[in-house]
């Protein structure tokens, strides 16, 4: 399928363009955005990972969008990164499953940007997709404080007994991470239920 485009009150959640890759390249070169990953990305990984997210609409019928912030009064204009939803190809206690998930770039941090366009993404996710459990889930490192008052924000709700260590890790980077999720019912009651259905 296309790439359905959503609108929020300041920014748009569209398809992947190729102008978008030198900001993308940019933003995955920022070892400050990428502080909780094992490295920053290189222009070619970040191109590659570009094309990948935007054939995974073609390929599953849901993926990460290009963020564009198209009106904020002092604030940044343009694309900032990804907001979107996923699915892990590992497995573990809490596969298969739909991840919501985003990176943007450091200059447009502290604007709210990432629970508004995630906001969009669930949204969408719960009204079109049959997701397994009827839930939603989000994941970080420990230490990632910034993506945690995301996940807050957004409703979702952390129980450490669903704390997991991340397979795919090297040994050497922080394995440990934080489990969160946010059911349909859960969604629908912090919304009003807007584009929700019951």
């Amino acid at each position: 399928m296309s790439t359905p485009r959503l609108g929020t009150a300041r920014l748009l959640l569209r398809e992947w363009r190729e102008d978008d890759k030198p900001v993308y390249a940019e933003l995955n070169a920022d070892p400050e955005v990428m502080a909780h990953f094992p490295a920053t990305l290189t222009a070619t990984q970040s191109d590659e990972m570009v094309d990948r997210m935007a054939a995974s609409w073609t390929d599953r019928g849901y993926g990460l969008w290009a963020v564009e912030v198209v009106d904020d009064p002092g604030g940044v204009r343009g694309f900032v990164g990804f907001v979107g939803l996923s699915s892990p190809s590992w497995q573990t206690s809490f596969t298969p499953c739909v991840e919501v998930g985003w990176r943007l770039h450091r200059r447009s941090w502290g604007r709210g940007y990432a629970p508004e366009a995630a906001r969009a993404a669930l949204a969408w996710g719960f009204a079109e997709l049959d997701l397994p459990g009827d839930e939603v889930v989000s994941f970080t490192t420990v230490a990632n404080a910034k993506s945690r008052r995301v996940m807050e924000k957004l409703g979702m709700s952390h129980d450490p007994a669903d704390d997991f260590d991340h397979p795919l890790l090297p040994d050497w980077h922080e394995r440990r991470h934080v489990l969160y999720r946010l059911s349909r019912a859960s969604f629908v009651a912090g919304s009003g239920g807007a584009g929700v259905p019951r």
